[in-house]
């Protein structure tokens, strides 16, 4: 299977499956994904890693061969179904964490930038070279890129094509934590700190954060209070101030 969706405990995985083409994504493998998402989006977990098979390529981009010869109508009708995969992954209603292990290029860095968290290993390369072949990124790299890095960072990416390595990306803001050996470890550890939170608590701060970049700052604050006030009215927070007060770690159910 190109795409494979598995789960351990309260973590759900996606793997890219193609190691051979460096888990290059065709417009077959995006549907596949999309069904993946449509489905973790169900289960009772608390996170999705998203990776690619073997160590040298997370994911390498778009298929190619299948970009060429095609209409102007199909080009958009391409664009606008990969724009809203990777929305299906920004919007799931618990964190997800890209594990990159080698290149992620094109449409590969696309997908990472949809997650919530990147991790690295070093080897890692990430850059979105589409302008070399006379193209532009067109699956929210040229939206995401520069609100996480900033629009000079993006522009020298994205005009120059120019691809960054794991320390660079990790100085930029562009991934979160470089880790050493394998990166789903690395992710699982990621993991593993989000699940003694309240998923409800992240889900409203998440929200309050992505949402504060299209506003400006008052409406921003009006939706923190709003967010703020939903977080205090949760069966977690009264047992994370009694927990604080009893001096004793807190036990989140999600309500």
């Amino acid at each position: 299977m190109p795409v494979e969706l598995s789960r351990a405990d309260d973590c759900a995985m996606l793997r890219l499956n193609r190691p051979e083409a460096l888990n290059a994504l065709s417009f077959a493998i995006l549907r596949d994904i999309a069904a993946a998402l449509d489905e973790v989006a169900a289960w009772k977990v608390r996170a999705l890693i998203v990776t690619g098979a073997g160590e040298k390529a997370f994911c390498a981009g778009a298929d190619i061969k299948e970009l060429r010869g095609r209409t102007m109508a199909d080009c958009k009708r391409g664009a606008e179904f990969g724009q809203a995969v990777f929305a299906k992954l920004e919007r799931l209603p618990f964190p997800s964490v890209a594990a990159i292990n080698g290149f992620a290029f094109g449409g590969g860095l696309e997908l990472a930038l949809a997650c919530t968290f990147r991790v690295a290993t070093p080897n890692a390369r990430l850059g979105l070279p589409e302008i070399k072949l006379g193209l532009i990124p067109g699956y929210g790299g040229t939206q995401r890129l520069p609100r996480l890095i900033g629009e000079a960072r993006a522009l020298d990416m994205i005009l120059l094509g120019r691809a960054v390595d794991a320390e660079e990306a990790e100085r930029i803001g562009l991934v979160h934590r470089i880790v050493e050996g394998n990166a789903v470890d690395g992710a699982l550890g990621l993991v593993r700190e989000l699940s003694s939170f309240s998923l409800l608590a992240l889900g409203f701060a998440r929200e309050a954060v992505t949402r504060a970049l299209d506003v400006p700052v008052h409406e921003g604050l009006k939706i923190e209070a709003d967010l703020s006030t939903l977080a205090f009215a949760t069966a977690d927070a009264e047992e994370g101030m009694a927990a604080f007060m009893e001096k004793r770690k807190a036990v989140f159910r999600d309500e």
